[in-house]
């Protein structure tokens, strides 16, 4: 099967519009339309519904969506493993977008000081999604707040997050910073139970945000405080810009790194995983 019909599926179903996904792959309407029916024909089924201005998948479509990105995937991976550039090592490594801000870029990018002949896949995932790729052998390792504990995964621990409550207004008080400019990151369901543990009384968050880095640019843009990494916010508290509640209690969260106990590339995950230099603490930062 021509993987561009996979892709070309791919991309309607993203769009939901064939003339957008026609933009987005630099084809005419008319050749999207032939290319999901030529996919349609192949496999005997209908793919989409399409509405009159809704196109939706069909059950048939929705079996397809996960084989299509498996398929895409494991044919990038294999590409990248026989002909890239004469690289010797391959490693495909996944992570939340929360922990690409906070502690994967920098953890990639001496990696690639380390290994500069590695062939390396980075990709961003929901946690489940990083696990199913996982055991569908698309990631050699993924990293996540809360793994899946799964007796065909090796879970090890690799950074201490220790997240702080920071304010744009000096002096501030808790129940000033869990106010009306108090802005709820989404740490995953352990922080909010912990949160809830912590404040029982506090009122219901105007604001919720998905990852450090929008809350840290509304922060210094508009105003407000948030619990955020030390490491993420220690430039804007040394210069004056942000500012720790001090009554606040920090709250501490692992990230690990996840991969299959049955793996040929076990040993190179573990070099990688040696890299990780990541916990500071409050108390080593020059806050007057």
């Amino acid at each position: 099967m021509d993987l561009e019909l996979l892709r070309t599926f791919l991309e309607v179903n993203r769009t939901r519009h064939f003339g957008q996904a026609a933009e987005a792959l630099h084809l005419t309407q008319a050749a999207v339309s032939a290319r999901i029916k030529q996919l349609e024909s192949l496999l005997g089924v209908k793919l989409f519904d399409r509405l009159r201005r809704d196109i939706r998948l069909t059950p048939e479509g929705h079996r397809l969506l996960r084989y299509s990105d498996m398929l895409i995937s494991g044919w990038r991976k294999a590409r990248q493993d026989v002909a890239a550039g004469g690289a010797k090592q391959q490693l495909a490594v996944g992570g939340s977008v929360r922990l690409w801000d906070i502690l994967l870029q920098d953890w990639l990018h001496k990696v690639r000081r380390s290994k500069p002949e590695m062939a390396i896949i980075a990709e961003s995932h929901t946690p489940d999604l990083l696990t199913r790729r996982l055991l569908d052998g698309l990631l050699d390792v993924a990293f996540m707040l809360e793994p899946a504990q799964l007796e065909v995964l090796h879970i090890k621990e690799v950074a201490l997050i220790q997240l702080v409550l920071v304010s744009s207004r000096p002096h501030a008080t808790i129940d000033d910073a869990l106010g009306d400019e108090y802005l709820m990151v989404d740490w995953g369901l352990a922080h909010a139970v912990e949160h809830r543990r912590l404040f029982p009384d506090a009122p219901e968050p105007h604001v919720r945000l998905g990852q450090a880095k929008m809350a840290l640019a509304h922060l210094l843009d508009i105003g407000g405080s948030a619990y955020l990494p030390v490491r993420m916010v220690a430039d804007d508290l040394e210069a004056g810009f942000l500012h720790v509640v001090e009554e606040a209690p920090k709250i501490d969260r692992h990230a690990y790194a996840v991969y299959p106990v049955r793996s040929a590339k076990t040993r190179l995950i573990k070099e990688v995983l040696r890299l990780f230099e990541y916990h500071i603490d409050l108390d080593d930062l020059d806050i007057e």
